[in-house]
């Protein structure tokens, strides 16, 4: 990026007699209104005091860039102006700070997420070198200023050859913004390591993603760790052998040297365990093959919906099975009741933000943090298009390797860097990835759908059993996707029509999965893992609502074993009850149904339709265990390691 270009030789100052902040502030604004870079200098000052109260735009070393966003400004420009007399009331982040260099941005309204980033990122970068920082400071007018702008790279003394070194700290930097003190305070850390004579490594986590990840071969000789961050840490469990120091991405700007020092210290009375390498050749460990990376995009976006499904099914659950255990169904379908609000939120969590959560983290997985916007975006368009979490997946994974194609096409550099990293990257990755979703998927998807119900209805009244048989597989299948939703409709058909013998077997079969996945995981539980088992005390609960999603993360891990553990269940159970003749005449599910059961004398009904669900719960449990143990055996091992 070319300074020159966004500046004049008349906006910069050298050695101006400032007494305050303030004073610095008004003069810069006052020079660029006079350049004719402002609408309005008035309303450009009340846009950077605004700023200067959000958090501290002085940094350390004397330097500070006081900058605003605003439609008083014409165009992006930006003044300088070195002090003769050091200013001590600049608030900073690092509270020693006496501002010597003052770096003033305007930066128009529409270019607030990339001029101005991109601007902000370039001056941070060169002026974490010393040498170029002391060039502009030391500039004897505004002539030689405005030559030394793009003066980068010269007059370095010439490169040393590397001295030995026994001792390596890794560090993760990263602020909400991921652009100033990321880059900032990764720049402070390994100029500290190279001060004290130790190898420091810093993976910056910022707006585009993870940049210079560390390697296998960095985290095995590694030390400690240092997390500078105010963000969680993207894959903190590759640190988890190292002694590990935590502070804020602010604090190496202040103490980079003091916190690189006690990095090593921490090494020396807290020793590294032993790393764990979790597969992959050394040179090709950034490389995953399609099929591991489908699984770990498949297993983030399980470990971020499992609390989304939790929470959701049990307080749908609770709407439920209060307004069955109290009669108060009246309050559960009144819109605006305390019943109807709770009914509401568990059915948001579970039906509107579970699929587009599923999808974004799928993506994110993939492509990092780009990915997220077209992500989200993916599973709004599979609710849309009703195609449930299969959906959601699908759209996961398409958002994923769409932005990690366009991340190579387009890259984020120059001028444009920070509008292709705030627009480009979400804008077209949502139009794209929404588009295909709507209009390529959407519409084999509503064929199918209307296909299945027509199908549906061909083998009403013909055979029972087969139609029991078929409503079971369909209703466990996708778990609330397009072919459950496909075996509601034409239930909830057949009920208008007089016969309540789909709906009671469909009621039946939405309690299979979850009682399936509770017992397989108490009985077995040495076969599954620790989230399966915490998930499995839960699920029983979402099933005596006839909530089926609890089984998801189940289904999602190891689709081709869960799915036909569940159908297969499922399908006795709608054969058993459909045989019998087994009707409900009210729309719902769940075990208070067995007070509205009819086709045979009430208790003789209700045990039937239960103990269908029991028993198609009994084999799915244990196609579940034998299918998980099977598995496991092919991976050479009995157990998993995590099993209490």
């Amino acid at each position: 990026m070319r300074l020159q270009n966004l500046t004049s030789p008349e906006l910069l100052f050298t050695n101006q007699p400032f007494q305050s902040k303030e004073e610095a502030i008004r003069f810069l604004i006052d020079k660029l209104d006079r350049a004719g870079k402002l609408h309005s200098k008035d309303e450009f000052y009340d846009a950077v005091l605004e700023r200067e109260g959000l958090s501290p735009t002085g940094f350390e070393g004397g330097l500070a860039i006081p900058h605003g966003k605003s439609t008083a400004v014409k165009e992006a420009a930006f003044a300088v102006a070195t002090i003769e007399k050091p200013l001590t009331d600049w608030e900073s982040i690092d509270p020693s700070n006496q501002v010597e260099l003052v770096i003033l941005l305007a930066i128009p309204e529409n270019e607030g997420g990339s001029t101005h980033l991109n601007l902000l990122a370039e001056f941070v970068t060169r002026l974490s070198d010393e040498t170029y920082k002391a060039r502009l400071q030391k500039s004897g007018s505004s002539g030689e200023m405005f030559d030394n702008l793009d003066r980068t790279g010269e007059e370095e003394p010439a490169e040393k050859a590397p001295v030995a070194k026994d001792q390596t700290i890794l560090a993760v930097t990263a602020c909400p913004a991921g652009i100033a003190h990321t880059y900032m305070a990764a720049e402070a850390l390994v100029k500290a390591g190279k001060e004290l004579g130790v190898n420091v490594f810093v993976e910056k986590q910022g707006a585009n993603g993870v940049e210079d990840r560390h390697t296998k071969k960095q985290l095995r000789e590694a030390d400690a760790v240092i997390f500078a961050v105010d963000v969680a840490v993207k894959d903190g469990e590759r640190y988890r052998h190292l002694p590990k120091l935590k502070t804020t991405v602010a604090q190496p700007l202040k103490n980079a040297r003091g916190i690189v020092q006690e990095a090593i210290d921490k090494a020396g009375t807290k020793p590294k365990k032993e790393y764990v390498d979790e597969g992959g050749s050394e040179e090709e460990e950034d490389k995953k093959s399609f099929k591991t990376e489908i699984k770990d995009s498949v297993l983030t976006g399980i470990s971020y919906i499992i609390p989304i499904i939790v929470a959701g099914g049990m307080t749908l659950a609770f709407a439920v099975l209060v307004s069955e255990a109290f009669n108060l169904q009246h309050l559960y379908e009144q819109e605006g009741s305390w019943l109807w609000y709770l009914r509401e939120l568990g059915g948001t969590l579970l039906g509107t933000l579970m699929v587009p959560i599923l999808a974004a983290y799928m993506a994110y997985s993939i492509a990092d943090k780009p990915a997220l916007g077209p992500g989200f975006a993916a599973g709004v368009a599979a609710n849309l298009i009703g195609s449930g979490f299969l959906g959601g997946m699908l759209g996961g994974i398409l958002a994923g390797y769409f932005l990690r194609y366009l991340k190579y096409k387009v890259k984020p550099k120059g001028t444009f860097a920070g509008f292709v990293s705030f627009w480009v990257y979400p804008v077209i990755g949502t139009l794209v990835v929404g588009s295909v979703m709507l209009f390529v998927i959407g519409q084999p998807l509503a064929f199918l759908n209307e296909g299945l119900v027509n199908w549906l209805e061909g083998l009403s009244g013909t055979n029972a059993i087969l139609l029991g048989i078929v409503l079971g597989a369909m209703v466990s299948f996708d778990l609330g996707g397009p072919v459950n939703k496909a075996a509601y409709t034409f239930c909830i058909g057949a009920m208008a029509m007089g016969n309540f013998v789909p709906y009671a077997a469909f009621a039946s079969v939405k309690m299979v999965s979850a009682f399936a996945v509770t017992g397989a995981t108490l009985l077995a539980k040495h076969y599954f893992t620790k989230q399966e088992r915490e998930v499995g005390k839960q699920t029983w609960l979402l099933g005596l609502a006839g909530i089926t999603e609890g089984a998801i993360p189940f289904m999602m891990n190891d689709p081709l074993r869960v799915i036909p553990s569940l159908v297969a269940g499922s399908a006795v159970t709608g054969a058993i009850v459909a045989y019998f003749n087994i009707g409900l005449a009210v729309p719902g599910a769940g075990i208070f149904s067995l007070a509205l059961v009819e086709g045979q004398t009430l208790i003789l009904a209700a045990s039937i339709w239960l103990g269908a669900a029991l028993l198609g719960a009994a084999i799915s449990m244990m196609l579940l265990i034998v299918t998980r143990k099977s598995k496991l055996a092919k991976d050479g091992k009995n157990s998993l390691p995590d099993a209490a």
